[in-house]
């Protein structure tokens, strides 16, 4: 079955990564208006320049190892979000770890809206439990600029089809589809927070996001937004056995928009380089007191099953939809 979904990056493309975040990190930064929220960018950054719509051109000479083969295929339009964007948004070179467990299903039933479980509901693996992913991500060069993510998600059944527990979860995995409830979705910079919650309908909110790239692992430590403390570490150790044969992936979510519709959105992604195990010793997460650990602990989570490496992958993420045009 495949995975729920080098090494090292050779010592140029390492260069570019670190020259690239570096530059985001420095740079002075200019308010703009989006939605009526005021937002921080990166002053004379992608989405300063060109608010999610740069042309591949400009994006080549920033970055010329970059492989933009894929994007060429893609056709950006202009879409009212809450805000005028271009979809799909385009994510150059990023990383990404996924930790997945079981968990207690009535918590994570309870965590669904009604309108939600209506159409989807959570995967039963054996009785009483459920499934969670835990997935970092370090976007290192995208149309926002850069930033880290964390998200939490119920892996739920695909809407307009029977919940078959394992057999859905095989299917899914087979054709590399995965569908989930979105719980907590955190990100380091106001740029991503604010589309997120206004365009995406997502569960953002704004907090420090620590992300190293160590000799034998991707760490992330994620502080807690009220108490500024060190809230959860998940450190992730690389895989020997890593794939760089190109494959495509897709992960979509069923949520509401903010009228209370039925939405759901969908990214596609481009894994570069992947690895996964079940080896439990190969990821860790080590919780904390904060408040994101302690949803965590709520949800009763089991052993890790599975561990998903991807080093580098490039991404395409869609403007949300009415869950009707899917089920149409």
């Amino acid at each position: 079955m495949k995975a729920l979904t080098n090494i090292a990056l050779a010592a140029g493309l390492s260069l570019s990564i670190s020259s690239l975040s570096a530059a985001a990190d420095n740079s002075a930064t200019v308010t703009i208006q989006i939605a009526g929220h005021e937002v921080p960018v990166v002053a004379g950054g992608l989405y300063d320049r060109y608010h999610s719509n740069p042309p591949l051109s400009v994006i080549a000479e920033q970055d010329p190892t970059l492989d933009l083969s894929w994007f060429k295929t893609l056709d950006k339009t202009r879409v009212d979000m809450g805000f005028e964007s271009y979809s799909p948004n385009f994510y150059y070179r990023n990383s990404r770890v996924t930790m997945v467990f079981t968990a207690d299903l009535d918590a994570l039933k309870a965590q669904m809206p009604a309108e939600v479980l209506e159409q989807v509901q959570p995967l039963q693996i054996w009785p009483g439990r459920g499934l969670i992913a835990l997935t970092a991500y370090a976007y290192h060069y995208c149309d926002n600029d850069s930033y880290n993510e964390i998200a939490l998600s119920i892996v739920t059944n695909k809407p307009g089809t029977a919940n078959l527990g394992p057999i859905s979860l095989i299917s899914q995995s087979l054709n590399s589809d995965m569908w989930g409830y979105v719980l907590k979705l955190p990100v380091d910079t106001e740029l991503a927070r604010v589309r997120g919650v206004v365009g995406y309908n997502l569960p953002k909110w704004l907090t420090r996001i620590d992300y190293r790239d160590e000799a034998d692992a991707l760490t992330f430590d994620v502080y807690d937004s009220e108490t500024g403390e060190l809230d959860f570490s998940l450190k992730a150790k690389r895989l020997d056995d890593v794939s760089t044969e190109p494959t495509l992936a897709t992960t979509s979510f069923t949520n509401l928009d903010h009228d209370g519709n039925l939405t759901w959105g969908h990214s596609v992604s481009r894994q570069l380089s992947a690895a996964s195990t079940s080896d439990a010793d190969q990821a860790t997460l080590t919780l904390g007191d904060g408040s994101f650990s302690a949803f965590i602990r709520a949800l009763n989570p089991g052993r890790m099953i599975s561990y998903e490496y991807v080093p580098e992958f490039q991404a395409a993420l869609y403007a949300p939809e009415p869950l009707a045009t899917l089920l149409e």
